[in-house]
């Protein structure tokens, strides 16, 4: 018989162990302005939806397959050959590529946005390193635009176009193309995301998603990219 110190010896590991398995959940980040702020370059009913159902969306999905992860692993822990459990389980971990990456890019596009009263579409300053970096590289930030919106234009279906810092070239600047919800590799540290998917833009710009991605372009949030550069540490 197990006596009293026991006991609660062993109640504080259980309350320790279900402490450690506790997690917490993702939830959609705190916008710093109100969903009409970017008009007339993106319309509030277009944030709205954007970012309460479609945004919501992968937080939601995200939170289950962490979730059924946790489970199926801790299931292949007590019988490794559980083929449908192991099946089940690359399902999980495609569906956390899927939303978590449409949960982090959203999480960096809405903060990459700012109304024009509060600086959007500001070019970085020209002392700064990013605006630096702009001039060298591309010689202008029309020209980097440019850029960048012929990766959007390329995107067939849906995506998302990325300027980066590159750590492993000396911080360069790159223009990334991704599909469906892909992020960049941890060798990028993305300064601007774009979102390509119809969702952005439709409400307003229906078809014309060139339209969109001129557009947009008056809200981008410069210094927040120009913050980002900065404070990124180059690794080789």
């Amino acid at each position: 018989m197990l006596s009293t110190s026991r006991i609660a010896f062993k109640s504080t590991q259980l309350r320790a162990a279900s402490t450690v398995l506790r997690r917490t959940k993702v939830t959609l980040p705190e916008l710093e302005w109100d969903f009409g702020a970017l008009e007339p370059h993106i319309s509030g009913q277009i944030n709205e939806l954007h970012y309460s159902k479609h945004h919501q969306t992968y937080v939601n999905g995200l939170n289950t397959a962490v979730d059924q992860f946790q489970e199926l692993t801790h299931k292949l822990s007590k019988d490794p050959n559980d083929l449908q459990a192991a099946r089940d389980l690359i399902q999980v971990q495609q569906n956390i590529k899927f939303h978590g990456g449409g949960y982090t890019n959203h999480c960096l596009f809405w903060k990459n946005l700012a109304p024009e009263k509060n600086g959007g579409g500001e070019a970085p300053s020209s002392s700064s390193a990013l605006g630096q970096q702009i001039e060298k590289q591309y010689g202008s930030l029309d020209k980097l635009i440019e850029v960048t919106n012929a990766k959007l234009a390329g995107v067939q279906g849906s995506g998302w176009a990325f300027i980066v810092k590159n750590l492993e070239n000396g911080g360069q600047l790159d223009v990334v193309q991704t599909y469906n919800q892909d992020t960049v590799g941890n060798q990028f540290v993305p300064l601007v995301a774009i979102d390509a998917w119809e969702h952005a833009y439709y409400l307003q710009y229906q078809n014309k998603k060139v339209d969109y991605f001129k557009a947009i372009w008056n809200v981008i949030n410069w210094k927040e990219a120009a913050k980002r550069y900065e404070t990124s540490k180059v690794t080789k």
